[in-house]
């Protein structure tokens, strides 16, 4: 029958099951049929054990064989396919990037940048030190190590990477960055590492360490279109590498990674962090000390903000020099690198600036103000008033040191305002002077500040924050040197961004009585002196037809009679000046001033009204005349640039100034210039130019113009080292009030100008030369004494006042000159002229 095998029962699990066995030897014994089976099962999963293990270990074999003839292949393939294609090394051993034109001052201080990237090429060997140490530490420490490819930090980063599952760590050298910035895109393929390894070993083949090093840090892009990190150091702290500290190299080298992400002007605090990180691998590496890890980690850095580009305000003379480097090398001027320095001096330049400011808002705050730039509905506080805030504002720019702001609240005694970004603050009594009222009661519309008004503020360092206003007339400043003409300093305009015209080249302006000095100088050689006297009495010129009307100018003070030509000099009386004019001629005056002064014929017609400024000059004409005086006689010309300089520093072209009393003719004489100089130097101390004395020089000379209807405000002036020029007006010639002259306007800024430039320059006076004598204290040409050719007066008498087309003029003798016919359209121009100063 068969047998059926019963299923175990729960119980029959749990009990043990024995087995009677006879042993070899003929005993029985009771065998443990469990511990039996242990056993086998212990020897089935020890084999098993074996055979996992066999299989893993064959897997890895397999999977290094798959990847060693992968890498094979790969190998294969990047030396027999890639390596061909491999570029020419062209661009690295003849590395010539773009490099923008630089403008510098001649005390080197840049002014101007002119290209698309901002570079700056700096040698191996002129890179600091401390430098070249931050950006191996973080970039590439064992780069003099490798042949290029570091397979030790590979491994390091591949390890890092799986340890924080993702990439934690990058593996590329500086090499492999160059070849990669250089040659290679962006893109993260594999093909383009292989490309990136190769070009790597190639570079490493063909140049040095420092030559590669070199590279790196001139190229790598570094934020705000800087390139290399000479050019990041100017841009993030306004200076040059060679002078930054450890802490500034640290916060430098954290930027290639991520220029933007770590830029210190935009992200402080990222780049904060950045930097101490760098300055602990420094130390880890052994290249600081922990006493200059603690210090540099302390030291305050001090960035650069957008708005403060440049350390001196230069933007009309670069704009010069960009001009003119562009007339001769064309498009090649913003990437062959040209370094041009200028002649500016940058403390004076900064001085003028600063000078031409002042005097164009002290002038705004005498005629006061002409309401809010705009104004906006103010939301409630908060991010949405913020906002609002932000946006209107973003219409009115600052203008230099002139912050546009909203109205927050308004009282007679308290504004406050808000700033773009948030900032608040409070303006009091004394910076509401000037709007006082625009605050009252009583205040229009058009003029009334209320929350919400966009107004200009500047903060004073006497009165604290202060309200203003954006000017609208103008003003410019040159200054040159009499030796040779190089131009000191050069203010074209209140703000270039504001308008880019350059009144110091291209204002054609009539110059007033700052040009009576020249008539002066050209009566000297016709006889007259100091000492003439000249009647300061009314004009008549009868007609010039038969049955026309007579006209008889008069000028707009009382006349004061006869008076020596130094004092009509000094008191600018312009009377006087025409009574010179019509005794020496105006076409031998007008020949005289352009042929010996520079002066423009075109400009310059040969009429009376000459005698009072009525041609057309720009302030570096004048200020160019006006060194013909200062220098002794001679006829230099302006210049601006000193030298031009390669991308390698190579110069291209050095300015050959003529020099006076060298090279540069002589235009009048010796004893002319000082005859001058005594002149103007009365004028400057005692007449309508004695606002130079609050200098406390006695070496100072000069003189006023203000043109008809005071249209413009001049004054010309000169130490025998320096001779500067400074002018007010609008760009559409309108008055500037009544009360306004050359002494108002223009004199301010040349004093506040001079006070700076000529600090620390010791009093000079130019030594008499040959051919003058002293008569009673005056002035006398030896030749021309009284009773030997001198002219010794000029119409004295009351009587013999009438100029007409055929006598001489009053007593001039034997030195005066028949004056030419009047015409009525000259007679106009005298007319328009007589009030002029």
């Amino acid at each position: 029958m068969p047998i059926i095998k019963r299923p175990p029962s729960s119980s029959d699990r749990h009990e043990p099951h024995y087995t009677l066995r006879r042993s070899p030897s003929g005993a029985y014994y009771i065998d443990d049929d469990d511990r039996g089976d242990d056993r086998r099962g212990a020897r089935d999963a020890d084999r098993g054990r074996r055979s996992f293990g066999s299989r893993v270990a064959l897997w890895f074999v397999g999977l290094f064989a798959t990847l060693a003839i992968v890498g094979a292949l790969i190998v294969g393939y990047a030396l027999v396919v890639m390596a061909p294609q491999l570029p020419s090394l062209d661009a690295l051993t003849n590395y010539q990037p773009k490099v923008p034109l630089r403008v510098f001052t001649a005390d080197h201080v840049l002014i101007g940048e002119f290209g698309e990237e901002r570079r700056s090429l700096v040698r191996f060997q002129d890179i600091p030190d401390v430098m070249k140490k931050a950006v191996l530490a973080i970039e590439d420490y064992r780069f003099y190590e490798h042949g290029g490819v570091d397979f030790v930090g590979i491994l390091r980063a591949g390890v890092a990477d799986l340890m924080h599952g993702g990439a934690r760590q990058g593996a590329s050298t500086i090499t492999m960055q160059v070849a990669r910035n250089f040659f290679l895109s962006s893109e993260k393929t594999y093909t383009r590492k292989i490309y990136e390894m190769l070009l790597a070993y190639k570079i490493e083949k063909a140049l040095t360490k420092d030559q590669i090093l070199e590279l790196y840090m001139n190229q790598i892009y570094l934020g705000q279109r800087a390139y290399g990190f000479a050019a990041a150091a100017r841009v993030y702290f306004g200076k040059d590498l060679k002078d930054i500290t450890l802490a500034e190299a640290a916060m430098l080298a954290g930027l290639p990674k991520a220029p933007s992400a770590y830029n210190p002007v935009v992200n402080p605090k990222r780049a904060k962090v950045r930097q101490e990180y760098i300055l602990k691998r420094m130390l880890e590496i052994g290249y600081i000390t922990q006493p200059q890890y603690d210090q540099a980690v302390k030291e305050e850095i001090h960035v650069r903000t957008p708005g403060n580009q440049y350390a001196v305000h230069g933007e009309y003379v670069a704009e010069m020099v960009r001009q003119m480097m562009y007339q001769q090398y064309k498009d090649e001027t913003y990437t062959r690198g040209l370094t041009v320095t200028t002649t500016i001096n940058s403390a004076d330049q900064e001085a003028a600036y600063q000078a031409v400011r002042r005097g164009i808002l002290d002038y705004e705050r005498r005629h006061g103000y002409r309401g809010p730039e705009g104004s906006i509905n103010l939301p409630a506080a908060g991010d949405e008033r913020d906002e609002a805030i932000d946006d209107a504002l973003a219409d009115h720019p600052d203008n230099g040191d002139l912050q546009s702001a909203v109205v927050l609240s308004a009282a007679p005694n308290a504004v406050d305002v808000q700033f773009v970004g948030g900032a608040t603050t409070t303006i009091g009594p004394a910076g509401l002077r000037f709007v006082s009222a625009a605050l009252g009661p009583r205040a229009n519309a058009t003029l009334r500040i209320k929350p919400g008004s966009i107004v200009r503020v500047l903060k004073d360092g006497k009165t604290g924050w202060q309200i203003v206003q954006l000017p609208q007339v103008e003003g410019a400043l040159v200054a040159i040197a009499p030796q040779d003409g190089a131009i000191r300093s050069l203010v074209g305009g209140f703000d270039f961004n504001k308008s880019k015209f350059n009144h110091v080249t291209q204002a054609w302006r009539q110059p007033g009585s700052s040009f009576k000095p020249f008539i002066y100088s050209a009566s000297l050689d016709k006889g007259l002196g100091p000492a003439t006297i000249i009647n300061d009495a009314p004009l008549y010129f009868p007609p010039s037809v038969p049955g026309g009307t007579a006209w008889e100018p008069k000028d707009d003070d009382q006349p004061d009679g006869p008076m020596t030509m130094r004092t009509g000099l000094q008191r600018s009386k312009n009377l006087v000046s025409i009574r010179i004019l019509a005794t020496i001629g105006t076409q031998y005056a007008q020949q005289y001033v352009t042929q010996r002064f520079g002066f423009d014929p075109a400009k310059t017609p040969p009429y009376l009204p000459m005698a009072l400024g009525a041609g057309l000059v720009t302030p570096l004409q004048l200020a160019t005349g006006y060194a013909v005086f200062a220098n002794g006689g001679y006829k230099v010309d302006p210049y601006l640039i000193a030298e031009v300089d390669d991308a390698h520093g190579q110069p291209l072209q050095k300015s050959q100034p003529v020099i006076a009393g060298s090279t540069a003719p002589r235009t009048i004489e010796g004893r002319n210039a000082y005859v001058m100089n005594s002149l103007l130097h009365t004028v400057a101390t005692a007449g309508t130019g004695a606002g130079t004395n609050v200098l406390g020089r006695n070496d100072l000379q000069g003189k006023t113009g203000t043109t008809n209807d005071a249209k413009d405000g001049w004054f010309a002036g000169y130490q025998q080292s320096l001779v500067a020029v400074a002018w007010m007006g609008f760009d559409q010639p309108k008055s500037l009030g009544s009360r306004e002259f050359g002494a108002q306007l223009a004199l301010p800024i040349w004093v506040n100008y001079m006070r700076t430039a000529l600090n620390g320059v010791p009093e000079q006076e130019m030594p008499m030369p040959d051919g003058l004598t002293t008569i009673d204290g005056e002035l006398y040409y030896s030749d021309r004494t009284p009773g030997n050719g001198f002219v010794a007066s000029v119409d004295i008498n009351p009587a013999a006042n009438a100029i007409s087309a055929n006598d001489a003029l009053g007593s001039a003798g034997a030195a005066g000159l028949t004056p030419p016919p009047v015409t009525p359209q000259e007679k106009q121009q005298i007319m328009d002229m007589f009030e002029s100063k």
